[in-house]
């Protein structure tokens, strides 16, 4: 048996969920992740070696991150810490490091392996504190991540790190999770269960083994008290997910409702319902970063230059609520939720850029003109390269009547000002330098 699931019998009081019971316990039943942990490649040869460094595993959610640091710790019989990003602080990452140092001066053994679920959630502090340690291997560092370690994980650490990028489950994968459930957990192979369909348990996983896994538990304990055998099909399946939908699943459908309600709020300028769905989530659990993020890109395309200022204020928030994670992020976080949702709105660089995508993508590209390209070398110059550019600084206001755009595209317009207080400004600008473009007198 490849699971630890042996260790539980039917008789025991209380079993963990079907996911805890069916975690593997060495490589051989570890499933998917071939191109890290099959034979021949890095994490195995790694591991087989007993040569460990620190490392970040990054991969969506349920495809084996803790799963993977737990083997390893067990197959090379590591003291084994770990630490959940939502709830650890500072004070606890010192603590194992403490602990660390402590037990090295009366042992010769390998250095302890401390596993941080959700790295990306700790603050730069907190990603701080594991810099010294790292260096000098008091501790062997597993951090887990589902965002990208490039944007999330401080510099000096990631340096001290090597990143594995781990991948969705493949229905191969997933089928054979299935299979190993049925006939090998200790309660499931004792009832009699038939797989007609699984095209509806795939999907609903997404290519999460802890969500398959969930799901079927989920099934398997809707037909309590029933008799006869359980038959789980497409149907059944669809019908106890309505009924067991999580009021927020940060990984699933309502992960993706929740934030639409919410950015839709912002555009529709209703700080109220703004900061209730920002509630929602932040109750939910959900990545103070990911809100941060999208609050720049509605600052960008929801308010736009009707107020600049708003992608400043953003920006800024998405910085500090990396700097002090959770539950402080929430005070920024909804100032800038109430400053974008009571902001005027304006889309109008963003028409613009998609308008222009969508002539590039339509047109075939077109040369610029010679006149606007540098020549750094003799012969570009005799080939005219910049020859007649005119420097607008060399002329009254700054600004000098010259066509940009390639030969064929003249007087193309893609940004329409939005008629707001301050492209109001930039309109009149643009009227008083490009009347053939911007009539005077043309309203927004």
């Amino acid at each position: 048996m490849n699971s630890d699931a042996n260790q539980y019998t039917a008789q025991s009081i209380v079993l963990p969920p079907l996911p805890e019971r069916m975690r593997p316990a060495d490589l051989s039943g570890y499933v998917g992740q071939k191109h890290l942990v099959g034979e021949g490649c890095i994490l195995r040869n790694m591991i087989e070696s007993g040569n460990l460094s620190s490392f970040i595993l990054w991969g969506p959610p349920g495809v084996g991150k803790t799963t993977l640091a737990g083997i390893i710790a067990k197959t090379l019989n590591r003291e084994f810490h770990t630490l959940s990003a939502v709830s650890a602080g500072v004070k606890d990452v010192r603590d194992v490091i403490d602990r660390a140092k402590n037990r090295s001066v009366f042992s010769q053994g390998a250095a302890p392996i401390l596993f941080i679920d959700e790295i990306h959630r700790f603050s730069k502090s907190q990603q701080d504190a594991l810099l010294g340690a790292v260096e000098n291997g008091t501790i062997v560092l597993i951090g887990a991540t589902t965002e990208n370690p490039s944007f999330e994980v401080i510099t000096p650490l990631l340096s001290r790190c090597q990143v594995f990028v781990l991948k969705s489950l493949e229905v191969a994968d997933l089928q054979l999770l299935l299979d190993r459930a049925l006939s090998e957990d200790v309660l499931l192979k004792e009832k009699d269960i038939e797989v007609v369909e699984s095209e509806a348990l795939f999907r609903y996983s997404g290519g999460d083994a802890r969500k398959l896994l969930n799901v079927l538990e989920i099934v398997v304990d809707s037909f309590a008290g029933k008799d006869g055998p359980i038959v789980i099909d497409n149907k059944t399946v669809a019908a106890c997910i309505q009924e067991n939908m999580a009021i927020y699943d940060k990984d699933g459908e309502m992960h993706y409702d929740i934030i639409s309600a919410f950015i839709k709020s912002i555009r529709g300028s209703d700080p109220n319902a703004a900061v209730y769905y920002l509630a929602r989530m932040l109750d939910g659990g959900e990545d103070p970063l990911f809100i941060a993020r999208r609050l720049c890109l509605s600052a960008s395309e929801d308010v736009g230059l009707a107020n600049p200022n708003a992608l400043l204020l953003a920006d800024a928030c998405f910085h500090i609520v990396h700097q002090i994670g959770m539950p402080e992020a929430r005070i920024p976080l909804a100032e800038v939720t109430v400053y974008l949702a009571s902001s005027p709105k304006s889309n109008a660089s963003y028409l613009a850029v998609e308008k222009a995508l969508g002539f590039v993508r339509n047109e075939p590209g077109r040369p610029v003109p010679l006149y606007l390209r540098n020549a750094p070398t003799k012969l570009m110059e005799e080939l005219g390269y910049s020859d007649g550019y005119k420097y607008a600084h060399d002329y009254p206001g700054h600004f000098v009547d010259l066509e940009f755009l390639p030969e064929g595209m003249e007087g193309t317009v893609f940004y329409e000002p939005a008629p707001n207080a301050h492209e109001d400004r930039l309109k009149a600008y643009l009227q008083a330098c490009w009347p053939k473009y911007y009539p005077p007198g043309q309203k927004g």
